[in-house]
């Protein structure tokens, strides 16, 4: 859905008249962070500011931005409309030459496998950020050849800390995304050492593990076919083998509440936001990045263990349909973060690698980011503004 400057501006005057445009100084509440007030005060800073930024020559402006909207705010109809442009897409045949990657047989599995080829330099790297920025960019522009023609929705994880499963974005009906996994028991808890860490983190299994048994991502409705990948070496995050045959099958789902409660809660989010003014410490912080912070797992690796299941293998991890709203919600993070300060976060840090393995010299706004043949390569620095036009244009809300 595309409004209007005049539709919007009344909304943005509105929502931010309390909050100081002086942010170092800004003093939310208890109450107004935990229940997610804070972070829609600064969502309404970071829009209003974002009015400030399109580039006309690059044809975005106000009349055809896109909007970005959380799925609770998407009307029953639209949700059905994108949830056929998904399905649209997954039917569609594969535009990879014949036998290049044997297990991506629609068009769908391309946009996974771009993914998973390109792993271990687009996480925990300096591409990290701007990579998902223009790889959910051109799954949106997927979406709108299936004719859905609004902004790829997000999913606010701090709205669901009392569980994921009573999210209208994973209820069941046909109007979410499928419910939850079979119920699997007598699992244990999963335990792993991260890389460059010391102590061991553990995590209670959720409340599936198995098939999605309902909804419009039903085992009879939705099959897999890349992967599994997830027991590679995770100290090295190689690109898989695309020789793999095809692995038809569910997509299963572990729906976790631990992990929003621990990792992706409004307090969290906000956090973020607010605390780091330059980006190797925001996106560490963001990603349990070793080289920033102690604290491993965070916003990134919480928001997909909050999914589980598919979602927590990283290099296929798009196979979940819920993967495109949750980096929209990381994005959207960034993106608000990013209006506290514009001039002075357009930067990247890190290297080109995962970890720096093998070594690779630090990333540069002048480097490209890469999609092909599904998107041409972009600078970095062409992926810092959403109202840049050419390929951006959208804002949140």
């Amino acid at each position: 859905m595309r409004f209007l400057s005049w539709v919007l501006l009344p909304l943005i005057a509105s929502t931010t008249t309390a909050i100081p445009l002086n942010l170092g100084t800004t003093s939310f509440t208890d109450a107004a962070i935990d229940s997610g007030l804070a972070l829609k005060g600064l969502n309404a800073l970071a829009l209003a500011k974002a009015f400030t930024k399109f580039n006309l020559k690059n044809r975005c402006n106000p009349a055809k931005v896109k909007i970005r909207q959380e799925w609770r705010s998407i009307s029953k109809p639209q949700r059905r409309k994108f949830i056929q442009a998904v399905k649209c897409i997954s039917a569609k045949p594969s535009i990879l030459p014949p036998g290049q990657v044997p297990a991506s047989i629609h068009l769908y599995d391309d946009l996974v496998w771009a993914h998973a080829l390109r792993t271990g330099a687009i996480h925990n790297s300096g591409y990290f950020l701007a990579f998902h920025r223009y790889y959910i960019q051109m799954f949106e522009d997927a979406l709108e050849d299936c004719g859905y023609n609004s902004g790829l929705p997000y999913w606010e994880w701090g709205l669901d800390v009392d569980g994921p499963h009573l999210s209208p974005l994973f209820d069941g009906s046909d109007t979410s995304l499928g419910s939850d996994g079979e119920y699997i028991p007598d699992r244990e808890t999963f335990s792993f050492i991260p890389f460059g860490h010391n102590e061991s983190l553990s995590i209670a299994p959720g409340t599936g593990g198995g098939c999605v048994h309902t909804g419009p991502f039903n085992m009879n409705e939705f099959t897999v076919h890349l992967g599994p990948y997830i027991d590679q070496d995770s100290n090295a995050l190689p690109a898989p083998d695309p020789n793999l045959p095809d692995n038809p099958r569910c997509l299963n789902r572990d729906l976790n509440s631990e992990s929003i409660r621990r990792w992706t809660n409004f307090r969290n989010s906000t956090h973020y936001i607010l605390s780091y003014d330059n980006v190797f410490d925001f996106q560490g912080n963001l990603d349990g990045d070793i080289r920033a912070t102690q604290k491993p797992m965070q916003l990134h690796g919480g928001a997909h263990g909050a999914i589980g299941g598919i979602a927590r293998d990283v290099r296929i991890s798009p196979n979940e349909p819920a993967f495109w709203l949750t980096h929209a919600n990381l994005d959207r993070v960034w993106w608000i973060w990013q209006h506290l300060d514009f001039e002075n976060r357009q930067t990247v840090a890190f290297t080109r690698t995962w970890m720096d393995l093998p070594p690779s010299g630090n990333a540069t706004v002048d480097d490209y980011i890469e999609i092909e043949p599904h998107a041409p390569a972009r600078k970095v620095k062409d992926l810092m503004n959403t109202v840049g036009g050419s390929p951006l244009c959208y804002v949140y809300v």
